[in-house]
């Protein structure tokens, strides 16, 4: 029996394709910016299941609005995603943001004073 699970990567710009503009206008978004912080909280190098991080998150927004927002995070360049079997995860792009941006993701995920997004405000 082959226990081999499908695993693909999903398409990201390139490194030399992320905007800042682009990063900072896909973290103005509140949604979105919880889900950046969800995934730097209890992601790691390894990343973490899509899924769980609506459990994890609290957000109840729809699959097909997770998905829009996920989708402008990668293309803005802060994710990479990839399926494994019938999973979706996702990872921060720490590395490039670093390098391209020091301390701007360090920045946003401390910053635990921000407003956080209740339930009743999601979209």
């Amino acid at each position: 029996m082959d226990t081999q699970v499908e695993q693909y990567e999903l398409s990201h710009p390139g490194e030399d394709a992320v905007e800042l503009t682009a990063v900072l206008s896909a973290l103005a978004e509140p949604v979105r910016l919880t889900i950046v912080r969800t995934v730097g909280d209890f992601g790691g190098d390894g990343g973490i299941a899509c899924l769980e991080v609506w459990d994890k998150s609290g957000l109840t927004a729809t699959k097909s609005t997770m998905s829009h927002h996920y989708k402008v995070l990668r293309e803005a360049g802060l994710v990479v995603m990839w399926w494994v079997g019938a999973k979706k995860h996702v990872r921060l792009r720490r590395e490039l943001m670093d390098v391209r941006w020091p301390g701007l993701l360090d920045a946003v995920l401390a910053d635990r004073d921000a407003p956080r997004l209740q339930p009743h405000e999601q979209r």
